[in-house]
């Protein structure tokens, strides 16, 4: 029998739903509808039993026939059970009065489509490159990769530069510096690339929809790409530097229409459609990005 929750955990999940929080994932695993939202199954009875021996406790583990199976699992108020493939692997949320004998039962049900997804997801992971963090190295910045250098400058250890016409990015660093120092290194860099680039485009489309974000924070999250809450808190992930602007304006276009429009229904779409009348080709970019685009950092 599941355990009851505590009082300070009912009242967080209140505050939550009145944040409202719109959030944008990351990619398109196949498991959500036209407008990106996931889809919710209907499913049976269960009859057989679980494995509940998860190395990690915020998992359960289910024996499937093919595998043993670790997934995310939470209740909340909804009326079907729903599946959602993400980088942190299988999700499934269901509604409070289902057991989790039926909840099993539908992940059984959907067995075949739940591991073509997880090795979907895994070939994907396999394809994205590695960044070589030493002089030399690449990553992409702005839709184009941009070459690493390191050279050592007297009395300038802390300065970093960038050259446009070659696309290098020079950092004065010691001869032995680490590959975390590198690291370190470039990652500031763009963080602070990011949030210039995101005051940016955010201040030319708030003019054009005519309304005002509060705050503006950066995200490192590893399934969402940006999210919105009523109060006007806006979370952009510092990861879309690696994309064209393009891409970066529709995920900023998105998370401010929502200002507007907090769903994902009809005069949603309509809005980002008048800040961005080609917004779908950008929309596909950032849901199914091309693995060079998204490096393993």
């Amino acid at each position: 029998m599941n355990r009851p929750r505590s009082r300070p955990d009912r009242i967080g999940r209140l505050l939550s739903g009145l944040a409202r929080q719109l959030e944008l994932p990351f990619f398109d695993t196949g498991s959500s509808d036209a407008r990106g939202r996931p889809i919710n199954d209907d499913v049976s009875r269960a009859k057989a039993p679980s494995v509940t021996t998860p190395t990690d406790p915020r998992l359960r583990r289910i024996q499937l026939s093919e595998r043993v199976l670790d997934y995310a699992f939470r209740r909340g108020r909804r009326k079907t059970i729903g599946f959602s493939i993400t980088a942190s692997g299988l999700s499934v949320a269901a509604p409070r009065w289902v057991g989790i004998g039926q909840v099993e039962d539908a992940i059984r049900e959907r067995e075949a489509w739940v591991l073509a997804k997880l090795a979907e997801l895994q070939r994907h992971h396999a394809s994205i490159p590695q960044v070589r963090w030493e002089d030399g190295g690449t990553l992409p910045f702005l839709g184009a990769p941009i070459t690493i250098r390191v050279a050592a400058r007297a009395h300038r250890l802390t300065r970093t530069t960038f050259d446009e016409a070659t696309r290098t990015l020079v950092l004065s660093l010691p001869p032995d510096a680490s590959t975390a120092q590198i690291k370190d290194r470039v990652e500031a860099w763009m963080q602070n690339e990011a949030r210039s680039l995101f005051r940016e485009r955010l201040a030319l489309y708030e003019t054009r929809l005519g309304v005002r974000h509060r705050v503006l924070r950066l995200s490192s999250a590893k399934t969402r790409w940006g999210s919105c809450s009523a109060d006007g808190r806006i979370l952009l992930n510092w990861r879309l530097i690696h994309f064209p602007v393009s891409s970066i304006d529709y995920v900023v276009a998105h998370e401010l229409a929502h200002l507007k429009e907090m769903n994902h229904g009809p005069r949603f779409w309509a809005t980002v459609a008048a800040l961005l009348p080609d917004y779908e080709t950008a929309r596909a970019q950032v849901r199914n990005p091309p693995p060079e685009l998204i490096p393993t950092l």
